[in-house]
């Protein structure tokens, strides 16, 4: 099992996504070096010992199953590498979850795709799923669904998974993002082409002049270079998360990082987590209402917690799951807005009962919340 017990966390950082470059995990060559890969999950570990939570977003599905199947003639069509990516996950996550098991940690396979996170109802799931497994203590190891998803796979402009991993970092409100490879962070120019190229230490906001200093400098096992860890970057600090670029063969890297030490390139956050996503939540149209008791009115917003069925009173409009909506109370004044996890039919059902008679009175449950204290915001 997890073992749950965890030393005080004085970092400033609570919760991580980690990017691991296929480059990085392989050591240039087509096989997972599990050398460089143990040096990694051993950091991950000491860090989850400090408290922290965090998420592997890995690449190296490809690089494995190309190894385990022999092959070495360069192939760049899609069916072939969606093939190779089949047989990669198995040896990948193997290696993940031995590596792991020396700790006594847990880890959990994760695929995600694109419409995972433009679906409504995929976006609640896949939060709801990953907030689950790092309350456990489980270290989540996610990858892009090569299988079944193409758009990853067509060549180099999707930017493997750095681009992932910072809709990762939103998804899950993580405070920092690290993207390691084999690149020591962003230059003023080409260091392979200029040998007065200097490593630029922090990048306050990314602009077009930043934007057109990320020159292409991955390898050829990889699928991103700098110029889509540069969109990465973007994103993420965008969404309330802070950004380091930095090499993952720095020795103790992920330590030394989360001590305050100045590794690679580091992008500052340009907004807050509640902002980012009190800006999304109230940017989107509202389907519908729910009129809550006074004692759910305080629980919410001076208790910080979670909307249950029992304080529920009524609705206003027919609404599905993962439907952004308004939270009022019985006067008719709207204190917050969130994302609903049951539809208005199902809260209709359950309302003033209590959360275990969920399952009894539905037949199914996703969870006792109808709206989770991390989807919903006050006003």
């Amino acid at each position: 099992m997890a073992d749950m017990r965890k030393k005080s966390n004085n970092s400033n950082y609570q919760r991580l996504v980690i990017k691991l470059g296929t480059n990085l995990i392989t050591g240039g060559k087509d096989s997972l070096a599990r050398r460089m890969m143990s040096g990694l999950v051993d950091q991950v570990a000491q860090l989850n010992q400090r408290g922290l939570q965090t998420i592997v977003v890995s690449s190296g599905a490809v690089a494995a199953g190309k190894h385990r199947l022999g092959i070495r003639k360069k192939r760049r069509d899609t069916p072939f590498r969606q093939m190779l990516a089949a047989v990669g996950q198995g040896p990948l996550m193997q290696a993940y979850d031995d590596l792991f098991s020396a700790h006594n940690i847990i880890v959990a396979q994760t695929l995600l795709t694109k419409p995972d996170f433009l679906s409504r109802v995929g976006y609640l799931n896949a939060r709801n799923t990953l907030l689950a497994l790092l309350d456990l203590g489980v270290v989540p190891i996610v990858n892009e669904n090569d299988v079944v998803f193409i758009e990853e796979l067509r060549g180099t402009t999707f930017g493997d998974n750095d681009n992932l991993s910072a809709m990762v970092a939103n998804l899950v409100d993580a405070d920092l993002l690290i993207i390691l490879s084999d690149v020591e962070g962003l230059y003023s120019s080409n260091p392979a082409q200029n040998s007065k190229a200097k490593l630029i230490p922090r990048v306050e906001k990314i602009n077009e002049s930043i934007e057109k200093l990320a020159t292409g400098t991955c390898g050829e096992k990889g699928t991103g270079g700098m110029a889509t860890k540069i969109e990465a970057a973007k994103f993420a600090t965008t969404s309330g998360a802070s950004v380091v670029i930095a090499h993952g063969q720095e020795p103790d890297v992920l330590l030394r990082l989360i001590d305050g030490e100045a590794i690679g390139t580091f992008f500052p956050a340009s907004t807050s987590k509640l902002e980012s996503r009190k800006r999304w939540m109230l940017s989107q149209p509202a389907k519908g209402k729910i009129i809550v008791d006074p004692g759910a009115k305080t629980a919410l917003q001076k208790q910080n917690r979670s909307l249950l069925p029992a304080g529920i009173v009524k609705l206003k409009s027919r609404f599905n799951r993962g439907d952004i909506v308004h939270i009022e109370d019985i006067q008719g004044n709207c204190f917050a807005t969130g994302i609903t996890g049951y539809s208005s039919v199902d809260i209709n059902k359950i309302k003033n009962h209590r959360s275990e008679r969920i399952t009894e009175i539905l037949g199914y449950c996703y969870g006792d919340e109808v709206i989770h204290r991390d989807n919903l915001v006050s006003l």
